[in-house]
């Protein structure tokens, strides 16, 4: 019988976290699959919406994505009309992103259905311990 300190798979913080990640993904995008958007596109959306325009590198940063993976998440809400884009001054090749008045329409329809998936994560897991953790996560990637 292994115990927590030997080296088997489930000692494993990768393991777990990773476990952990799929599991949260799951109880949210079922909540999310309403809006049409994935729980990764609301967070997009709302770090435009409360930053207003943002480069593709600014946003990558911010999500802690690499700009190819924020690129095949930010795709379909430009072409669901969400985000629109647009150079920073004229002639320049640096593009902002910013909110669409039906970006800002999609939030506030969605914001329903992911305050369902907190509280839903939040009785899995206690309100204080989820703070706690979500804390904890942020303090590690520097969002602190």
């Amino acid at each position: 019988m292994q115990t927590e300190d030997d080296l088997g798979p489930l000692a494993c913080h990768c393991l777990a976290t990773r476990q952990l990640a799929r599991h949260v993904s799951k109880l949210y995008e079922r909540h999310m699959a309403p809006t049409g958007i994935t729980s990764t596109q609301f967070s997009l959306l709302n770090f435009l919406h409360q930053n207003e325009r943002m480069t593709m590198n600014e946003l990558a940063a911010a999500m802690l994505m690499d700009r190819t993976t924020l690129l095949r998440a930010v795709k379909p809400l430009q072409q669901q009309g969400l985000i629109i884009s647009a150079p920073e001054t004229e002639g320049s090749r640096r593009l902002l992103l910013e909110l669409s008045p039906a970006g800002e329409s999609k939030i506030a329809e969605a914001e329903p259905c992911w305050r369902a998936a907190q509280e839903e994560y939040e009785s899995q897991v206690g309100q204080l311990h989820a703070k706690s953790l979500r804390s904890d996560f942020f303090n590690m990637t520097h969002h602190g």
